[in-house]
């Protein structure tokens, strides 16, 4: 460990906002660091759920922030586990280390642990995906450890080429998104707007109102029915919005709004993360239209990759993705006593 590398918890919420520059600062310079692991994501995430006790991890070098680690302590029936702030809606979660101090700052992370060992029996790290820096923390003095594979986050590699969608998504695919297409326009037609940031309190009605309709449809209540799930989003979107992360889509179908699309793009990547559509529309299939165009705007933006994030669904294989597992990683005391 560098001699000038020291060690600083947030415990609240003030704590843990007041880290807001330099967290941004480190996320920028960690390579794989997506939206979920922002600032703008993770403090209104424990503003809304506070589901334990926060410990978040920063290490700094000379006062400069080169690591963050922002965890909570739960006591339940699996006994004090240390687990990472954003679980649950973050499909993607990692620490964050800065390339030049990857070493040091981890080592000062599981150390900050071993010196606390009474006050946790588990550390359970999350929907770890495949470069995550959380893979290579050395496993704490005195514990188990296992690895296994958690989610499927199906991902489209995008080619860069001058036939754009035709040259990454399956001719079967590009056949059906100019089938709906052709669809809407014998509609009355369609648009796919651009949603700005003053506009993003109604983007987000609509969406409930979309996401609620299609879910309603099956028979279920789907992951924004709850109230805290949805104040989450609406806290968020500004910090997010104000990053330049966001991507939101509205689709009208002849005067009505037909679907919405939420969405990230960061660095090389993009990330398909909601989206809604009203079944008065399905023969439309505004949901094809959506993907679609965010994927064809991902070209323009120079994204090599195009992530659907977590479950298997089967329509994400028809555009031509393919699996990348996240892992969980766990540890175990092996001595209760220490």
């Amino acid at each position: 460990m560098r001699a000038g590398v020291s060690v600083e918890v947030a415990a609240d919420e003030a704590a843990l906002a007041a880290l807001e520059s330099d967290w941004w600062d480190l996320w920028r310079r960690a390579p794989g660091a997506t939206a979920f692991q922002s600032p703008a994501w993770l403090v209104p995430w424990w503003r809304r759920f506070r589901p334990g006790e926060l410990h978040a991890i920063a290490v700094r070098d000379a006062g400069r922030l080169v690591g963050l680690a922002p965890f909570y302590i739960e006591d339940g029936a699996l006994g004090r586990r240390i687990l990472p702030i954003g679980i649950s809606l973050s499909d993607y979660l990692d620490v964050l280390l800065d390339p030049a101090f990857a070493d040091e700052a981890g080592q000062a992370i599981v150390s900050h642990w071993e010196d606390r060992c009474e006050s946790w029996d588990g550390w359970d790290l999350e929907e770890l995906p495949p470069q995550a820096s959380a893979l290579r923390l050395p496993c704490p003095a005195g514990c188990r450890e296992a690895l296994s594979a958690q989610s499927a986050c199906p991902v489209l590699t995008l080619c860069g080429d001058p036939d754009g969608l035709a040259g990454s998504i399956p001719k079967r695919k590009l056949r059906k998104l100019r089938m709906a297409q052709n669809r809407t326009e014998r509609r009355g037609g369609g648009e796919t707007i651009r949603v700005a940031a003053e506009q993003a309190s109604d983007f987000l009605d609509e969406l409930f109102r979309l996401h609620d309709a299609r879910w309603r449809s099956r028979g279920e209540a789907g992951v924004l029915a709850d109230d805290t799930v949805r104040g989450f989003h609406r806290d968020a979107i500004g910090g997010l919005f104000a990053a330049g992360l966001l991507r939101l889509r509205l689709l009208w179908i002849h005067g009505q709004v037909a679907g919405a699309y939420y969405g990230f793009h960061h660095q090389d990547r993009a990330y398909a993360y909601l989206g809604g559509f009203d079944p008065a529309f399905e023969f439309e299939s505004p949901g094809t239209i959506l993907v679609g165009h965010a994927i064809a705007e991902a070209l323009e933006e120079g994204a090599r990759e195009f992530h659907f994030l977590r479950g298997r669904e089967p329509y994400k294989y028809e555009w031509g993705a393919e699996d990348r597992w996240n892992r969980r990683r766990s540890f175990r005391r092996a001595d209760v006593g220490c």
